[in-house]
């Protein structure tokens, strides 16, 4: 059975036990760290090697090969993409050769990822970043390790205050805090009165 607590600005739901072991307790900080690093290398080894390659740095002739062949709807079976508006999309970024500046930004994006992701520096906001890139190729119909990468990076942002324990963020968060947390100093308790005895 959910419990739940009242406060001043309305009812909060609690997480169950697991939850809470899962994604809060720092004793799965360690599986979170296996798991992170692993994804992390993924995301710098395909970032490097798509930096030494003038096809995705200069000309972004590479992703426009991978778009072209994404929209493209064969004679006979199932194209890959499922989805006409994501089709549309695509082929809108083909007509405004968008491919030559949007190869920097994936080669960009998938080295800082990686990087962070290593290190442990805002796990979360680097995991859902992943997960955006995955799901893009996957709706683009790559599939290959897009789904496990997929799954695990949304793991991670589940596991955000605990992914970077071992890792930057347990300095990161602590020294930034989050955006909903009141940094108002604390006030120190006013010091207790003593009243002088009382004259017979």
């Amino acid at each position: 059975m959910l419990t739940s607590t009242t406060t001043t600005k309305g009812r909060v739901i609690q997480d169950p036990p697991i939850a809470r072991f899962l994604f809060s307790d720092v004793r799965m900080s360690w599986v979170w760290l296996v798991l992170r690093v692993w994804l992390g290398y993924q995301w710098l080894h395909a970032g490097l090697e798509k930096a030494t390659n003038p096809a995705w740095t200069q000309t972004g002739a590479a992703l426009k090969g991978f778009w072209t062949a994404a929209i493209a709807i064969p004679a006979e079976g199932r194209p890959p993409i499922a989805f006409d508006w994501y089709r549309s999309f695509l082929t809108f970024l083909l007509d405004t050769n968008s491919y030559t500046w949007f190869a920097k930004l994936i080669v960009a994006g998938e080295l800082l990822i990686g990087v962070a992701l290593i290190i442990g520096a805002f796990v979360g906001i680097a995991a859902f970043f992943g997960a955006a890139m995955n799901w893009n190729f996957i709706m683009a119909g790559s599939a290959s390790t897009n789904g496990l990468m997929l799954l695990i990076a949304i793991l991670l942002v589940l596991a955000w205050k605990t992914a970077g324990y071992i890792g930057a963020d347990y300095v990161l968060l602590r020294w930034l805090g989050v955006p909903w947390q009141s940094r108002e100093p604390e006030q120190a308790p006013s010091p207790s009165v003593r009243l002088a005895p009382a004259l017979e």
